[in-house]
């Protein structure tokens, strides 16, 4: 990427000349642009898979969406950065079915 040497503006290939939008210095020749792009890992939730997991879970009063049953595991955890709040997820006594919440 180039920068006007004038005004210190990233430099724009255009279809006849390339040059600075901002002080219309010209640049003679083409311009070397490079992108990036940087792809970020995410790590994996964890969800309750067996009974001794859920044994060290609280059981709170929440309405399974999918089931209607009015009690739930739940636990939270840190799945964006540390100056947001944690997750909190829920998973029903009855059915299983896991959720989250971002609030």
């Amino acid at each position: 990427m180039d920068f006007c040497p004038k005004c210190g503006s990233i430099l724009v290939q255009k279809a006849k000349n390339s040059g600075c939008p901002r002080c219309s210095y010209s640049h003679k020749g083409k311009l070397d642009l490079k992108t990036s792009e940087k792809l970020e890992d995410f790590k994996e939730v964890a969800v309750i898979s067996n009974k001794k997991d859920v044994e060290v879970n609280p059981i709170v009063e929440m309405i399974c969406k999918k089931c209607g049953h009015s009690k739930a595991y739940f636990w939270t955890m840190q799945t964006r950065s540390s100056d947001e709040a944690e997750t909190k997820f829920f998973k029903c006594v009855k059915c299983d079915h896991t959720w989250r919440d971002y609030k």
